[in-house]
């Protein structure tokens, strides 16, 4: 960022000291003007003169109130109106009192509706005007006149065009933001569809199969010692059934592939009998792990191994990301009756995901660990550091018996 790019935030952070710098800035400008006289003996010269002791008190009042132009503008604007008008008036030699007044007036056009800047300006442009024409010392007809009535004119009209900018500017902004966030509406729209169609289309196809294959299990174990021979025909429409049930399985899950996707994997899913080679992967990366397992003996179904081992691979990553350096991570493994308890804990200073929406990762594990009706807690450690807790069913069957969900 540039020097000029830092001054300008500085003072948009600071708006009366901008204020403050405007004021100083007009009241040297008031003050050179008033000892200039544009009068001379022998027509438009330029000389010097010496201004009134009420001058410049009028100029340094009408300079001082600027300050405050944001704060309260018509209140500003009514002051330096009220001091141009006294100069106007009683000024021989007169000052440039009413450069306030002009600026005071851009202020209050530029904050306001166009009616309202309307009657302000041409109340104002009439009063300074009529009153340095009809009271003042010098000819209605002087410059200095026909300068006042320009002068206001020119602020009112400013400050309006700097209005009327900034309304364009945040209607165009408002409506790109609007524009995305009905765009990121219907993106999601679209995709909850979508899911909804894929969750349809994998209920049909496995309830109608599943449900074909439990009946024919139930006739084939049920005639398989008096005849034999139908409870083998039996066990060929069960083969049957599954067949097809994988055919569509695979037909459906293929419509969510793209071209580029990688071949699916051939090796068995990952499970908790791999977690020392997880550990050690961070480890190796300077992760400090330590482990505690109470699970020996239990022998976990598929879905739940594999969610307990991704729940600790997507609890340790978030760790290295977010936990710092000087983090050390505890992973514990126990089985506690029907239930396997996942809790990964850190004593980092880093600032995790937040705990209700989060990012991706939480919200793979909390999905993961709801699809088998277990429970998932994440959240700040009393202390400091992370906390992350997984309670698994050890037997995730769901339904009755044979009954598909």
């Amino acid at each position: 960022m540039s020097t000029l790019e830092r001054v300008r935030q500085r003072l948009k952070a600071h708006p009366m000291a901008l204020d403050a710098m405007l004021a100083a800035g007009v009241l040297v400008c008031m003050v050179a003007g008033s000892f200039v006289d544009p009068h001379g003996k022998d027509g438009v010269t330029w000389g010097l003169r010496s201004p009134d002791g009420l001058s410049l008190v009028l100029i340094a009042l009408g300079a001082a109130a600027l300050v405050l132009r944001r704060r309260a503008p018509r209140t500003v604007l009514a002051f330096t109106g009220t001091v141009s008008l006294v100069e106007s008036v009683t000024g021989d030699p007169r000052a440039p009192v009413a450069m306030s007044a002009v600026i005071a007036l851009y202020t209050v056009a530029s904050t306001t509706d166009r009616p309202t800047t309307w009657r302000i300006g041409l109340l104002t442009m009439t009063v300074l005007t009529g009153a340095a024409m009809l009271a003042g010392p010098l000819p209605w007809y002087a410059q200095e006149n026909l300068a006042i009535f320009a002068w206001t004119g020119i602020g009112a009209t400013a400050g309006d065009a700097v209005r009327s900018r900034r309304a364009f500017v945040q209607a165009i902004r408002e409506r790109a933001e609007r524009a995305e966030r009905t765009r990121e509406e219907e993106a999601r729209r679209r995709v909850a569809e979508e899911r909804l169609r894929i969750a349809r289309d994998l209920h049909d196809v496995v309830a109608h199969h599943i449900a074909l294959v439990n009946v024919q299990a139930g006739v084939a174990a049920h005639v398989m010692d008096k005849r034999p021979d139908q409870a083998k025909e039996a066990l060929a429409h069960v083969r049957e059934a599954s067949r097809s049930a994988l055919n569509e399985l695979r037909a459906t899950v293929g419509l969510l592939r793209q071209s580029g996707d990688p071949e699916a994997p051939t090796e068995p899913a990952p499970g908790l009998d791999r977690l020392d080679e997880l550990v050690s992967t961070f480890r190796n990366a300077g992760l400090r792990v330590e482990v505690a397992r109470a699970d020996h003996g239990t022998t976990l179904p598929a879905a739940v191994d594999l969610a307990a081992y991704r729940v600790i691979q997507e609890a340790l990553t978030n760790v290295q990301k977010h936990a710092g350096t000087e983090a050390k991570a505890e992973v514990s493994v126990v089985r506690v009756g029907p239930r396997i308890e996942i809790t990964v804990l850190d004593d980092g200073a880093g600032e995790h995901p937040a705990p209700e929406g989060g990012g991706h990762g939480l919200l793979g594990m909390r999905e993961r660990v709801t699809a088998l009706r277990g429970t998932l807690t994440t959240g700040p450690r009393y202390g400091g550091g992370f906390r992350v807790h997984a309670i698994l069913p050890v037997d995730n069957r769901s339904g009755a018996d044979g009954e598909p969900g």
